[in-house]
């Protein structure tokens, strides 16, 4: 359930975005890019359909994708990984969820939802940088599965053990895909080491 990507390029651009030194526009090129690079495994089993095509010198048996793509960026920091892999999956179609967390309780608020008509049939995928406690990423979950989404993935950068345990438990039939597992979460419940808070740092509203 649980897939960590591992390949030099994503660990060296995740040691970019990981550094505190990083201002702004290199933390969202860089993030963006290291979404883009886990496209090629986060599709790698993405079924195709056969299809015929004409080049300009004859026929071709070919492939295509059989399934719609459906992105769902959490609000806001998920935004930073959009472009990536849009960029790889061009005719990917895009929803998007608000949620805030309480500072005190950690437990997330859904504010904004919109997503695309055909939930029911498409691989949707939830993308946010951080997996931290989990919990916004499980309220995501369920509030694409309320609406009829049945393949869902979750997409982050870095995640932490606890917020791992807790969407294996609340939803074991999404796959997790992480360029990073970090050690633990802190008493604010930020992710250690982990790269500091992702949309203050994509926005640059620190």
């Amino acid at each position: 359930m649980l897939k960590l990507i591992n390949h030099p390029l994503i660990t060296h651009k995740l040691a970019l975005i990981r550094r505190k030194e990083t201002g702004t526009r290199d933390f969202r090129q860089n993030l963006s890019e290291i979404a883009g690079l886990m496209a090629y495994e986060i599709t790698r089993d993405i079924p195709l359909r056969e299809i015929t095509v004409e080049t300009p010198v004859g026929s071709c048996e070919t492939a295509e994708l059989s399934r719609e793509i459906i992105l769902v960026p959490v609000l806001r920091a998920g935004l930073g990984m959009v472009d990536g892999i849009t960029s790889m999956i061009t005719t990917a179609k895009v929803g998007h969820i608000g949620l805030i967390r309480d500072h005190e309780t950690l437990e997330p608020t859904e504010y904004f939802a919109k997503f695309p008509s055909d939930l029911s049939e498409a691989i949707v995928m939830i993308l946010d940088p951080m997996l931290a406690t989990g919990g916004s990423a499980s309220a995501a979950i369920g509030a694409i599965r309320k609406r009829g989404a049945k393949t869902i993935r979750l997409v982050c950068i870095v995640g932490a053990p606890e917020g791992v345990a807790r969407v294996e438990k609340e939803h074991p039939d999404v796959d997790i895909y992480l360029a990073a597992l970090d050690s633990h979460l802190n008493e604010k419940g930020y992710i250690v080491p982990g790269l500091g808070d992702a949309g203050d740092r994509l926005f640059g509203t620190l």
